[in-house]
């Protein structure tokens, strides 16, 4: 069920914003092929990539992977100020 959700969720956030999977993948330095089987479920995402989406989406890691339904991204750690 989470695989679904996240299917779901990580294709509505790049059609929200009117991109392509291209654009993404650019995003991502990977191809629109590779990033094609991370919206198909054919690929995990690696953890970095998924950091990455999140930031440029301004919503969660937990989002993404359908662990909660807040869209709203967690404050920022003190860390990376």
């Amino acid at each position: 069920m989470i695989d679904e959700i996240k299917l779901e969720r990580l294709k509505g956030l790049r059609e929200n914003k009117d991109l392509k999977q291209e654009d993404i993948a650019k995003l991502l330095n990977i191809t629109q092929s590779a990033y094609s089987y991370y919206e198909i479920g054919k690929r995990q995402i690696p953890s970095d990539a998924l950091i990455k989406l999140a930031t440029f989406y301004n919503t969660s890691v937990d989002y993404i992977l359908g662990l909660t339904d807040e869209r709203k991204p967690y404050p920022k750690s003190i860390l990376n100020k």
